[in-house]
């Protein structure tokens, strides 16, 4: 087997922390080391997202307040804001500075999202977006019906079973999440994922797990939300996304543990001649 160069050695290491990407939604000392790289790359994955998906989720629903369990640094209600969006709030732990949030620092509180989120008004939208994976799965109901509580139609997102990640603690199948929901009256709409399965611009784990929730109120508020909920019938299905899926397929290649192997080799080498 031909010697991995610097370079190939990078690229493949660098596959193995785009799936372990870690997401600093819980509290304690575990997750102490978020810094300002993580939240700088939001700007390579949620903001281009959001900017994709916002504009189609303001026709099927045109909203004008939304909170957000879970906000990172705030690019998703960012974008609401530029398409008109008048109301925005966003809860996340402590680990985000002042000066890396893209909404206004009053519009941003810090809380602990694995214990009851106080939400002190009732919003058009309530979003989380691979969030729920990161939290126990004792707080799983709670964290559902504290999102139903906060607005009649919900944007949700959560890790898959081996989608990876630092403290996932409870990565499920849509199914699990849309049976959470059903104990509130929200019926899943999957609306999203097909429509940008295919855009290379979305995040794939937002292609792969995005859906939005809502309830009777949320559908007779609005007719085209409701015609979406309507051309989508029976269970949710469990979907693997094709970038997911090379990732894991070439973790669990044998060949391909070997070729990381050579690299820590080579890499050790080169350093002791330094």
């Amino acid at each position: 087997m031909p010697p991995m160069h610097g370079a190939t050695f990078r690229r493949r290491s660098a596959s193995l922390a785009i799936i372990c990407a870690p997401c600093p939604h819980q509290s304690g000392a575990a997750l102490q080391a978020y810094d300002h790289k993580f939240y700088r790359d939001l700007g390579d994955t949620a903001l281009p997202s959001a900017r994709r998906i916002v504009p189609y989720i303001m026709e099927l629903c045109p909203v004008t307040s939304v909170v957000d369990l879970g906000c990172g640094d705030g690019s998703w209600l960012a974008v609401f804001s530029d398409h008109g969006v008048g109301a925005i709030q966003g809860f996340d732990g402590p680990f985000i500075a002042a000066d890396q949030l893209r909404i206004p620092a009053d519009r941003f509180q810090r809380v602990a999202l694995d214990a009851p989120i106080p939400v002190p008004r009732r919003f058009d939208l309530a979003m989380s977006l691979e969030v729920a994976e990161h939290l126990p799965p004792a707080r799983a109901a709670g964290f559902v019906a504290d999102l139903c509580a906060a607005a009649p139609v919900v944007l949700f997102s959560a890790a898959i079973p081996r989608q990876g990640g630092l403290n996932h603690l409870n990565e499920q199948w849509p199914a699990y999440w849309a049976a959470q929901f059903a104990q509130h009256g929200f019926r899943p709409i999957d609306a999203l994922r097909s429509r940008f399965w295919d855009d290379a611009s979305v995040t794939w784990w937002y292609r792969q797990n995005l859906l939005l929730f809502a309830s009777d109120q949320g559908l007779a508020l609005w007719p085209r939300l409701a015609e979406a909920a309507a051309r989508c019938s029976g269970p949710v299905p469990a979907l693997i996304h094709p970038e997911l899926y090379a990732r894991l397929a070439k973790l669990s290649d044998p060949g391909f543990g070997r070729w990381i192997r050579m690299g820590w080799r080579a890499l050790r080498r080169s350093l002791g001649r330094h």
